[in-house]
């Protein structure tokens, strides 16, 4: 589903106009750069919604109508959801579990890339979230990488962008993982949400 689709049902739910939307819908697919098929959806997890969609765009948006919305409801109830069947929303670890690499050939340079920003703490905190959050060093290859540094973060904190060659690109997370049928529009479940699964299947 396009932006432009997503910015109506965000309409019909909130009010307001389409544009009131559009930059909130679009920077959540932004990842569309990075991958042509549903593996691109790694924004489409609470993860990027609190880390660093709602530090973006803040806790609410005031509509053309002067109503305020919910950043965090827009995101999942108009975007995130939809794209899966209105059944889940898929963890950060979903998406990490479906990269296959051997992680002692990314520790080095993602070391070396993060020892440039560890003295910005926000910014190191945010960098190794995906780290906290599933315990796996594969997962710091989406934000230890040339598009995130220098397309998400320099929105997020004061730096510069880098002209450099950079060690890590985007497409190495992406072209080892696999893809999962759950990441087309919910035709099948995550592993977070078996159990919800489980649930829908008795009723």
């Amino acid at each position: 589903m396009n932006a432009t689709k997503h910015c109506k049902i965000s309409v019909r739910r909130w009010g307001g106009i389409d544009d009131d939307y559009r930059a909130v819908h679009d920077f959540i697919d932004s990842t569309k750069v990075l991958c042509a098929d549903s593996r691109h959806r790694i924004f489409h997890t609470m993860w990027a919604v609190n880390h660093i969609i709602i530090p973006l765009f803040g806790d609410t948006i005031v509509n053309s109508d002067g109503v305020n919305v919910d950043v965090k409801d827009l995101c999942e109830r108009d975007h995130l959801l939809v794209d899966y069947a209105n059944k889940f929303i898929p963890t950060l670890n979903d998406f990490v579990c479906a990269i296959e690499i051997d992680s002692s050939s990314i520790r080095q340079p993602i070391e070396r890339l993060h020892s440039n920003y560890s003295n910005n703490t926000l910014l190191s905190n945010l960098l190794l979230s995906p780290l906290d959050i599933t315990g796996k060093f594969e997962s710091l290859l989406l934000t230890h990488n040339s598009w995130f540094l220098n397309t998400i973060a320099t929105r997020l904190f004061d730096i510069e962008r880098r002209l450099i060659d950079f060690e890590i690109t985007p497409d190495i997370a992406f072209e080892n993982m696999r893809f999962e049928s759950w990441m087309d529009n919910g035709l099948t479940y995550p592993p977070s949400a078996k159990k919800l699964q489980t649930i829908t299947n008795r009723n």
